[in-house]
Protein backbone atom coordinates (compact mmCIF):
# COMPACT_ATOMS: atom_id res chain seq x y z
CA UNK A 1 0.00 0.00 0.00
CA UNK A 2 1.09 3.72 -0.84
CA UNK A 3 2.22 5.78 1.89
CA UNK A 4 -0.43 8.56 0.54
CA UNK A 5 -3.36 5.89 0.85
CA UNK A 6 -2.31 4.91 4.02
CA UNK A 7 -2.53 8.28 5.34
CA UNK A 8 -6.21 8.97 3.35
CA UNK A 9 -7.70 5.63 5.04
CA UNK A 10 -5.94 6.76 8.48
CA UNK A 11 -7.44 10.21 8.10
CA UNK A 12 -10.77 8.76 7.04
CA UNK A 13 -10.77 6.33 10.20
CA UNK A 14 -9.82 9.52 12.65
CA UNK A 15 -12.13 11.52 11.41
CA UNK A 16 -14.65 8.62 11.98
CA UNK A 17 -13.60 8.05 15.30
CA UNK A 18 -13.80 12.02 16.26
CA UNK A 19 -17.21 11.99 14.96
CA UNK A 20 -18.93 8.79 16.96
CA UNK A 21 -16.99 10.08 19.90
CA UNK A 22 -18.40 13.98 19.61
CA UNK A 23 -21.99 11.91 18.91
CA UNK A 24 -21.59 10.08 22.22
CA UNK A 25 -20.76 13.16 24.28
CA UNK A 26 -23.48 15.41 22.31
CA UNK A 27 -26.54 12.45 23.29
CA UNK A 28 -25.35 12.05 26.84
CA UNK A 29 -25.01 15.94 27.40
CA UNK A 30 -28.40 16.05 25.98
CA UNK A 31 -29.88 13.63 28.26
CA UNK A 32 -28.25 15.33 31.11
CA UNK A 33 -29.95 18.79 30.19
CA UNK A 34 -32.77 20.49 32.34
CA UNK A 35 -34.32 22.99 30.78
CA UNK A 36 -36.29 26.19 33.07
CA UNK A 37 -39.64 26.70 31.81
CA UNK A 38 -42.32 29.15 33.06
CA UNK A 39 -45.46 28.50 33.08
CA UNK A 40 -46.68 30.45 30.38
CA UNK A 41 -43.73 28.86 28.21
CA UNK A 42 -44.68 25.43 28.88
CA UNK A 43 -48.02 26.25 27.76
CA UNK A 44 -47.05 26.98 24.47
CA UNK A 45 -43.91 24.22 23.95
CA UNK A 46 -44.59 20.88 23.56
CA UNK A 47 -42.76 19.06 26.31
CA UNK A 48 -43.03 14.87 26.32
CA UNK A 49 -44.15 13.56 29.48
CA UNK A 50 -40.90 12.00 31.05
CA UNK A 51 -38.55 14.56 30.38
CA UNK A 52 -37.08 16.18 32.77
CA UNK A 53 -37.45 20.44 33.62
CA UNK A 54 -37.26 22.93 35.81
CA UNK A 55 -40.79 24.52 36.73
CA UNK A 56 -40.37 28.10 37.83
CA UNK A 57 -42.77 30.37 39.16
CA UNK A 58 -44.93 32.01 42.25
CA UNK A 59 -46.82 29.42 44.23
CA UNK A 60 -50.44 30.04 43.53
CA UNK A 61 -52.31 32.14 46.58
CA UNK A 62 -54.84 29.56 47.77
CA UNK A 63 -53.61 26.04 45.96
CA UNK A 64 -51.44 24.29 48.57
CA UNK A 65 -52.86 21.30 49.79
CA UNK A 66 -51.51 18.20 51.65
CA UNK A 67 -53.20 14.69 50.60
CA UNK A 68 -54.67 12.58 53.21
CA UNK A 69 -51.00 10.61 53.97
CA UNK A 70 -49.15 13.78 54.78
CA UNK A 71 -46.32 13.61 52.84
CA UNK A 72 -47.99 14.66 49.14
CA UNK A 73 -48.87 18.06 48.83
CA UNK A 74 -50.57 19.57 45.62
CA UNK A 75 -49.92 23.10 44.75
CA UNK A 76 -49.84 25.26 41.68
CA UNK A 77 -47.27 27.36 40.22
CA UNK A 78 -48.01 30.56 38.34
CA UNK A 79 -46.45 33.12 36.78
CA UNK A 80 -49.20 35.32 36.57
CA UNK A 81 -50.72 34.65 33.26
CA UNK A 82 -50.86 30.70 34.04
CA UNK A 83 -50.57 28.13 35.98
CA UNK A 84 -49.57 24.32 36.23
CA UNK A 85 -50.77 21.91 39.06
CA UNK A 86 -47.75 19.95 40.71
CA UNK A 87 -47.60 17.08 42.97
CA UNK A 88 -44.50 16.98 45.38
CA UNK A 89 -43.95 13.53 47.91
CA UNK A 90 -41.47 14.64 50.36
CA UNK A 91 -40.71 17.52 53.08
CA UNK A 92 -41.32 20.90 51.40
CA UNK A 93 -38.63 23.53 52.60
CA UNK A 94 -39.53 25.08 55.65
CA UNK A 95 -39.54 28.62 53.91
CA UNK A 96 -41.99 27.05 50.96
CA UNK A 97 -45.33 29.25 51.34
CA UNK A 98 -48.29 30.52 49.05
CA UNK A 99 -47.21 33.81 47.03
CA UNK A 100 -43.42 33.06 46.99
CA UNK A 101 -40.88 32.18 44.35
CA UNK A 102 -39.76 28.62 43.98
CA UNK A 103 -38.15 26.38 41.37
CA UNK A 104 -39.44 22.89 40.98
CA UNK A 105 -37.40 20.47 39.31
CA UNK A 106 -39.19 16.91 37.52
CA UNK A 107 -41.23 15.84 34.58
CA UNK A 108 -44.90 16.15 33.44
CA UNK A 109 -47.03 13.22 34.01
CA UNK A 110 -49.37 11.74 31.49
CA UNK A 111 -51.89 13.10 33.30
CA UNK A 112 -51.01 17.03 32.50
CA UNK A 113 -50.00 17.32 36.28
CA UNK A 114 -45.87 18.31 37.19
CA UNK A 115 -44.41 15.48 38.82
CA UNK A 116 -41.77 17.25 41.21
CA UNK A 117 -38.66 15.17 42.57
CA UNK A 118 -37.37 18.90 43.84
CA UNK A 119 -38.70 22.11 45.63
CA UNK A 120 -36.29 24.84 45.74
CA UNK A 121 -37.90 27.86 47.95
CA UNK A 122 -36.61 31.32 48.36
CA UNK A 123 -34.27 31.70 51.60
CA UNK A 124 -35.61 34.78 52.99
CA UNK A 125 -38.12 37.66 52.70
CA UNK A 126 -36.09 39.46 49.66
CA UNK A 127 -34.80 36.89 47.75
CA UNK A 128 -36.59 35.39 44.38
CA UNK A 129 -35.12 33.30 41.94
CA UNK A 130 -33.00 34.86 38.62
CA UNK A 131 -34.65 32.81 37.03
CA UNK A 132 -38.16 33.04 38.05
CA UNK A 133 -37.96 37.31 38.11
CA UNK A 134 -36.51 37.29 34.88
CA UNK A 135 -39.56 35.24 33.37
CA UNK A 136 -42.10 37.41 35.27
CA UNK A 137 -40.60 40.14 33.54
CA UNK A 138 -40.94 38.80 30.62
CA UNK A 139 -44.28 38.33 30.64
CA UNK A 140 -45.23 42.17 31.94
CA UNK A 141 -46.20 40.80 35.12
CA UNK A 142 -42.73 42.28 36.89
CA UNK A 143 -44.14 44.81 39.93
CA UNK A 144 -40.56 46.51 40.29
CA UNK A 145 -38.34 45.19 43.40
CA UNK A 146 -40.73 45.89 46.00
CA UNK A 147 -38.62 44.19 48.52
CA UNK A 148 -37.77 41.45 45.76
CA UNK A 149 -33.55 41.46 44.69
CA UNK A 150 -32.83 41.33 41.17
CA UNK A 151 -29.91 42.11 39.27
CA UNK A 152 -29.01 45.50 38.28
CA UNK A 153 -28.58 45.12 34.96
CA UNK A 154 -32.35 44.50 34.59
Amino acid sequence: MKPKRRRLIFVIVAVTVLGAAATLVLTAFDENLVFFLTPSELAIRDVDPGRRFRLGGLVEEGSVEKVDDGIETRFRVTDLSAAVPVRYRGLLPDLFREGQGVVTEGAMGLDGVFVASNVLAKHDENYMPAEVAEALKKSGKWQGDKGRNAPDNW
